[in-house]
């Protein structure tokens, strides 16, 4: 199984090599403006590295956003995302699935999505990730993957499903694999993490594997039953990373 972890963006090849990782998931910009990434000198490298590298798009994108001073400069930092990732030759774009206004029914982030996939070329596959939050967020249960599906199906798009989060939205964790593929077909990555807080908190806290409040059962079942690539985001550093996934490692 391939197993990695987030990285600092400055030298992925570095950071794998430190972790013992097949896999990295970088940030191109910074998570937290709209500025598009840059081109990278090292490119090249990437793509010849032989590690898997995934992208997550910036946390400040919301394209299910009724404003469209949030809405068109997501769905523009996206396009420049997916192109900057095929040039690194990304296997995939994790993108939150974003909110929509207090007083609208989640349907319309659904014609959301669509529209801003129609906007650009999608030359790398989106993973839509699924969220802790709740109410007015998209993706905060598992059950919204076959709407949105039915309006973004049609596009090159994979599920990201990320267990703290699962935890956190209340879900059932027992079921939300086989949830998940009957409605869509299967998962294209995990992000592993324990949670610091108890399930259906709506909190977005993680924590080291085997550190936090999933039982080990849950948390290892999914990876399992998923069959997926796995990216850690947990907290620390290379070691830490190093010891949750040998601790990951040993249950599988």
């Amino acid at each position: 199984m391939i197993i990695g972890a987030h990285v600092s963006p400055q030298d992925p090849i570095a950071e794998a090599t430190a972790r013992g990782a097949d896999a990295v998931q970088v940030f191109l910009s910074n998570p937290q403006q709209w500025k598009p990434p840059k081109p990278r000198e090292d490119a090249e490298e990437l793509k010849a590295s032989g590690i898997d590298i995934y992208v997550h798009a910036p946390y400040l994108m919301n394209l299910a956003s009724p404003n469209n001073r949030v809405r068109i400069p997501s769905r523009k930092t996206l396009a420049g995302t997916v192109e900057a990732a095929a040039a690194i030759g990304a296997k995939g774009v994790v993108v939150h699935g974003g909110s929509v206004g207090e007083d609208e029914d989640v349907s319309v982030g659904y014609e959301r999505w669509r529209k801003a996939l129609e906007s650009f070329d999608v030359a790398v596959p989106i993973l839509v990730e699924n969220t802790a939050g709740s109410g007015n967020s998209v993706m905060h249960d598992l059950e919204h993957y076959g709407p949105l599906w039915e309006e973004i199906g049609s596009f090159d798009v994979g599920v990201c499903l990320d267990t703290c989060h699962t935890w956190a939205s209340g879900a059932d964790m027992e079921s939300a694999v086989d949830l998940i593929s009957g409605l869509v077909g299967g998962i294209t990555l995990v992000h592993c993490n324990d949670s610091k807080d108890e399930a259906g908190s709506n909190r977005d806290r993680h924590e080291n594997l085997g550190a936090g409040q999933i039982p080990e059962d849950l948390l290892v079942g999914v990876i399992r039953e998923a069959n997926a690539p796995v990216i850690l985001e947990t907290p620390g550093d290379a070691e830490s990373h190093v010891a949750d996934m040998a601790w990951l490692r040993s249950r599988l």
